[in-house]
């Protein structure tokens, strides 16, 4: 399916179909299976509910398979599967299908952070009027956000994807590029991201 654009702006949603024992593996270490779906889930939503104010064209792509009736309205969300052998390839074939559409503005997020916001996002966009790209820090050293207003394709290549020297290494290669560099916010990947985020544990301790 090729992407129609409305907008000059484009916000890329990577997810994870929300299966149990697929989602969130290291928080489920802690919680368990079933309380970290739960809890995936409700950060999906709350992606959905920020990223629905924002003001640009919209596209989830699915980690396994499209959904057609889900939390992701059709009307409001362009639905795409992630294709490439890595994170890299995928993120790297997401951005290239929404340049080729036409959009001058291109901007990724996941699906598992609590404090990011539609503010946060259109700020991303504004940012890319005076910068080649914006980079949100994330702080467990990779990042939570990257924005282009064209592809730079290096920092899709020969990364350690989850390690905490993605941030580092994807500077490295936009040394020529005026960066952006957003707030320092943090993914929910462990026990210890969510226990001072009331709404999470009040999900935790409700699935018990």
């Amino acid at each position: 399916m090729s992407f129609r654009a409305h907008s000059r702006n484009l916000l890329l949603i990577f997810t994870r179909n929300p299966e149990l024992g697929k989602a969130k593996t290291r928080l489920a270490k802690t919680v368990g299976d079933k309380t970290a779906l739960e809890i995936y889930k409700f950060l999906l939503q709350k992606t959905r509910d920020i990223s629905s104010k924002v003001n640009a064209d919209k596209a989830v792509y699915y980690s396994v398979k499209v959904r057609d009736n889900d939390i992701w309205e059709a009307s409001l969300y362009q639905k795409h599967q992630q294709k490439g052998e890595n994170l890299g390839n995928r993120m790297q074939n997401a951005f290239t299908n929404g340049f080729n559409a036409g959009y001058e503005k291109v901007l990724i997020i996941g699906s598992d952070l609590y404090d990011l916001s539609s503010k946060n996002i259109d700020k991303a966009f504004d940012e890319l009027e005076n910068n080649d790209v914006v980079l949100g820090p994330a702080k467990d050293g990779g990042y939570y956000l990257l924005g282009m207003k064209k592809l730079h394709t290096s920092v899709f290549k020969n990364k350690n994807w989850g390690t905490e020297t993605v941030r580092e290494a994807t500077l490295q290669d936009l040394i020529h590029q005026k960066v952006k560099l957003l707030e320092e916010k943090n993914d929910i990947d462990v026990y210890e991201d969510i226990i001072d985020i009331p709404e999470i544990m009040e999900t935790f301790i409700n699935s018990k």
